[in-house]
């Protein structure tokens, strides 16, 4: 981190690696307060600006789960009051509105963000630069008017709910929305000599899910373990899920796109997800990779940083070659039951193989040869021999079993195709 804090001139770096709930390595390098000279520790906060988006996200899923909202209601919905009131949740969440990238007027120079009110009586003057879903078009003002709607949809403040329903219950003691008690402070950096200033501390009290907290990187290694791995008793696997499936490419080069509150990196063979965020004084990612569990997480209190992704990037790669995965010892489970094991086994569609196994209390589906690091197919029983997929290939599709006059599997049916226990071609039989 010193090699960095030095190129990029950066008042101060503060850095960490985490896998699994442990972070593994954190340092800090350079000053939090320049003026009275305060050396930059591990417990300091920095604004975390857009990475706030993720915890917006996080709240809209909850409230979806909970049978509040649906992703693709429209906006006018849950704020009918609001103009542009067609794009929906889903678009919102993942830059594909096409809603202008920041609230009408000027606020960064003013620096008055709108409250709700305000935001609302000024949403008309707002523009449809693109048509919904053609392209990805970054839109603070979309999660700003996220935020506002958690409000409304879950009858208490926006910050409040966060508060409630993410930070308490994930253990991130040291998050607040605005600087608490052990802040690095926001500074700009000369370009054409070593002077800083500093930058204003920016009043959040009215902002929605744009931005607004501050935190650290031990509680942001933590909140990235946990949407890498969630208790579900806080937010659902399946709707973390969502949020790491892509929506919308953000580059043409296919190394960038979005899911909903979460970017996407690609390095080679490698996918990364996470956030990056940018606020007056302060710039910073944290990025994981799911199927490792391992990430990282970078903060400074510097308005720019050009090699912020890049760092970011190199830093969970290197992390990735130093740690090994955690592994746990083989268990042995509990046996399927009755009805699961005439499923288990090698059955054929057509020339391709599938195995179903019983895994964790669940029935899976692999096809034969696809790379180990692919997750299966996860299905739920749905009634007497019915299951639905409700992860991996075919996700939504029904499989049904088939029984003969006896009672034995004799064919199960998949998306409509046909498994059988031997090869056969399609159709009728000869």
């Amino acid at each position: 981190m010193l090699e960095a804090q030095i190129a990029g001139r950066l008042p101060s770096v503060s850095a960490a690696v985490f896998r699994g709930s442990e972070v593994v390595w954190s340092d800090a390098v350079g000053l939090a307060d320049v003026e009275r000279r305060v050396e930059a520790t591990a417990d300091h906060q920095y604004a975390v600006a857009s990475i706030t988006k993720t915890f917006t996200a996080a709240s809209v899923l909850q409230l979806r789960d909970a049978g509040k909202l649906d992703l693709d209601d429209p906006l006018s919905k849950h704020l009918p009051e609001a103009a542009h009131g067609t794009p929906t949740l889903r678009r919102m969440l993942s830059h594909a509105s096409g809603l202008q990238r920041e609230p009408p007027g000027e606020v960064w120079e003013t620096m008055h963000f709108p409250n709700e009110e305000e935001l609302l009586a000024s949403f008309e003057q707002a523009e449809q630069v693109l048509p919904p879903s053609t392209a990805w078009h970054y839109s603070n003002l979309a999660y700003a008017l996220l935020g506002h709607l958690v409000g409304r949809v879950s009858r208490m403040p926006f910050h409040a709910y966060v508060e409630e329903r993410l930070l308490r219950p994930v253990g991130l003691e040291h998050t607040s929305w605005g600087p608490g008690d052990n802040p690095a402070l926001p500074y700009f950096v000369e370009p054409y000599s070593d002077g800083v200033r500093r930058e204003p501390v920016l009043d959040i009290g009215g902002k929605g899910g744009e931005s607004g907290l501050y935190s650290t990187v031990g509680d942001l290694a933590r909140w990235g373990s946990f949407l890498a791995d969630p208790d579900e008793s806080i937010l659902a696997a399946t709707s973390v899920e969502e949020m790491h499936t892509l929506q919308v490419m953000a580059n043409p080069e296919w190394t960038l796109g979005w899911g909903l509150g979460l970017e996407l990196w690609r390095r080679g063979e490698r996918l990364f997800t996470g956030h990056t965020g940018g606020f007056p004084g302060f710039v910073s990612i944290l990025l994981w990779s799911r199927s490792d569990r391992v990430g990282a997480v970078v903060l400074t209190n510097s308005s720019t940083w050009a090699e912020l992704d890049s760092t970011g990037l190199d830093l969970a790669e290197a992390a990735l070659e130093e740690l090994a995965p955690e592994r746990e010892p083989w268990t042995p489970e509990e046996s399927p039951p009755a009805e699961i094991l005439p499923l288990l086994g090698r059955w054929w569609s057509e020339g391709d193989e599938t195995i179903f196994s019983w895994r964790h209390g669940k029935l899976e589906a692999r096809r034969e040869g696809a790379p180990p690091e692919r997750a299966p197919s996860v299905f739920e029983p749905e009634g007497d021999d019915r299951y639905r997929t409700v992860s991996g290939r075919e996700r939504g599709e029904v499989l049904r079993v088939v029984r003969d006059e006896q009672g034995e599997v004799v064919r199960l049916y998949w998306a409509t195709y046909p498994f059988t226990r031997t090869p056969e071609i399609f159709g009728p039989q000869p």
